[in-house]
């Protein structure tokens, strides 16, 4: 397509949710490549004003880069559905089971795709139960939060009072549903979707094994490594399985699949991204480059799809 093909376009940015600073780092990229192109291309901050002011906009396509919260668990995308205005990322039920993290095990296993063990907490009284069942070290986090918001490893019971009042209270000031899940050792990896395939994996390299907030979007102390190094047989494995729990969840466009590969060759996925970051520390842009494709391209191969219902 070419540019002016588009039509007007709105960037949703920004938000509400616990991840509004990534969003408008996210967002300000997505728009400066927009509009290189040529895409007569605007920022919407969904903070500042209401979603449905864009029924009188005249926008043809939405390119929404809203991380966590309402911007990725289907309430924009029920309303932009309903105003019939196409966008980027994943549908309504897709979005929303992405961002339960409980539900989208729940889909995996059923599908048969690996993933570790886990268990909703609804008290941090529960913390004798939650061992006995996944043992330690453990992870305890909120269901619907990303960007490793409020996510704490836990290595002995002493630690998980903490750990859960720290999942439940978001950046946001909601209270925030908890689990707990079996803590896996291995190589972290990230696997990004666009349209119908893989693009390489990202190797990371965080320091002490610490990819938290912190490090994953303001400090250079996190390695990463695409190409990432593993025999081909093993990424081409990791891929198919991607694309596989990309597919049960029912999502579309474009995602992201954060993983664990353990020392004996057997990996598990944690959870999917669908709206994931586009920052300069961002891991689907890395590998797009890997793949040969740049910035601008990717943004405008991503819109491309946008799409209602």
């Amino acid at each position: 397509m070419k540019a002016n093909d588009f039509g007007k376009v709105a960037v949703l940015l920004g938000g509400s949710s616990a991840e509004r600073e990534i969003s408008l780092i996210s967002g300000a990229a997505v728009l400066a490549a927009l509009k290189e192109a040529g895409v007569d291309a605007f920022a919407f901050d969904p903070a500042k004003q209401p979603i449905w002011t864009l029924a009188g906009m005249n926008v043809q396509r939405v390119f929404s880069i809203l991380h966590g919260g309402a911007g990725e668990d289907g309430t924009v995308q029920g309303a932009l559905d309903l105003m019939g205005i196409p966008y980027t990322g994943s549908g309504v039920l897709a979005s929303a089971l992405s961002m339960d993290k409980i539900r989208t095990k729940w889909i995996w296993q059923a599908a048969g795709v690996p993933t570790p063990r886990s268990r909703r907490v609804q008290a941090a009284t529960e913390a004798a139960a939650v061992i006995a069942e996944l043992g330690l070290p453990l992870i305890v986090k909120p269901v619907r939060e990303g960007s490793s918001i409020g996510v704490t490893k836990v290595a002995t019971p002493d630690e998980f009072a903490g750990a859960f009042a720290t999942a439940q209270t978001s950046a946001t000031g909601h209270v925030e549903e908890v689990m707990a899940e079996e803590f896996v050792a291995g190589i972290e990896l990230t696997a990004a979707v666009l349209g119908h395939e893989t693009l390489p994996l990202v190797r990371i390299d965080a320091p002490e094994g610490c990819y938290d907030y912190q490090n994953k979007y303001f400090t250079d102390a996190v390695h990463y490594h695409c190409p990432s190094g593993l025999p081909a047989d093993i990424e081409a494995q990791i891929g198919k399985t991607v694309l596989a729990a990309f597919a049960a969840l029912g999502c579309r466009g474009w995602g992201r699949a954060d993983l664990i590969l353990r020392a004996d060759g057997s990996y598990s996925l944690l959870e999917m991204n669908t709206a994931p970051g586009m920052t300069g520390h961002s891991l689907v842009p890395m590998a797009a480059h890997a793949a040969g494709i740049a910035f601008n391209d990717l943004v405008l191969r991503i819109l491309v799809e946008a799409r209602c219902g």
